[in-house]
């Protein structure tokens, strides 16, 4: 018997490829960050092999336990997926940024003021995040004058469903970027990752996600932990052990993406509204003068 899908993958992956740049940008960024071990590196491949023919495994993931603890990723990544791998270089009008997990304690992990800073565009691509220091304004990695290309669009907060509880060090340090990110007016969403490993029927049937009290549970855990609304709060599962493509799980990661890019023109489109506004208000006092 065929597995049951969860529908909709042609007519999500129609609405992400109508998404073009119109507004200044050249493409929409998207930041993830999160506790280490929620599965950020993971879900870019996944994103990117949900688009593409094959599987892809382009971001450094750890799946060793005996380094769970830490951080893999060190460096400030940009990931850019190709619309056909094969045959032309073509990319997809937004980026994925990858950096290095948060952990518990004020020497470790990624600083918030790291996150805060890469949000407004100041970090380039191949900055080694730093967790006892953030990065300075003589060092070579430091953006003094972002453009709207270097400054994140989009805010995605990664968190494993399968965590039993996130360390308040750590909920402190979201709240610190989180409030960053409000006042900045980056839209912010939330993606459950390892929703098979947590929830048994879910491991049966992805389609139990939608059946899934323990996930509900869980997600509204999550909301009141973060301050994220349910409604900005998706469910995942990355691409593991698999050697070919599962829709399903296809299609909940362009589900995530179509929200992710949903957010991100209306922020754009917000901020060429302020520019354009701003503009016309200089133009008037110049004619005044």
């Amino acid at each position: 018997m065929r597995p049951l899908l969860i529908e909709g993958k042609e007519e999500h992956l129609k609405m992400i490829n109508k998404y073009k740049p119109r507004h200044g940008e050249k493409h929409l960024r998207v930041l993830v960050y999160g506790p280490v071990g929620a599965g950020k590196s993971s879900f870019i491949n996944s994103v990117t092999s949900a688009l593409g023919e094959t599987l892809c495994n382009e971001a450094a993931a750890n799946t060793s336990d005996s380094a769970s603890s830490q951080s893999f990723t060190v460096k400030y990544e940009t990931h850019r997926i190709y619309k056909d791998e094969f045959d032309s270089d073509e990319t997809y009008p937004f980026v994925f940024n990858d950096i290095m997990g948060m952990e518990s304690g004020a020497s470790e992990g990624i600083r918030p003021e790291d996150i805060k800073l890469v949000m407004k565009g100041h970090v380039k691509d191949g900055y080694t995040f730093n967790p006892v220091a953030q990065i300075q304004e003589d060092n070579q990695y430091y953006n003094p004058n972002p453009k709207i290309d270097d400054k994140v669009h989009v805010l995605v907060l990664m968190l494993s469903a399968n965590c039993l509880e996130i360390d308040p060090s750590v909920i402190d340090k979201m709240k610190e970027v989180r409030e960053t990110a409000r006042d900045l007016g980056i839209p912010q969403l939330a993606i459950g990752t390892h929703i098979d490993k947590a929830c048994p029927e879910i491991c049966k049937d992805l389609k139990n996600i939608y059946r899934s009290k323990y996930l509900k549970t869980k997600m509204e855990e999550f909301s009141k932990a973060v301050g994220i609304p349910l409604n900005n709060i998706m469910g995942v599962k990355n691409y593991s052990e698999e050697t070919d493509h599962v829709d399903n799980i296809d299609t909940l990661l362009l589900i995530a993406l179509k929200h992710i890019i949903t957010n991100g023109l209306a922020f754009v489109r917000k901020q060429a509204r302020k520019a354009d506004s701003l503009a016309e208000t200089m133009d008037t006092l110049h004619v005044k003068k």
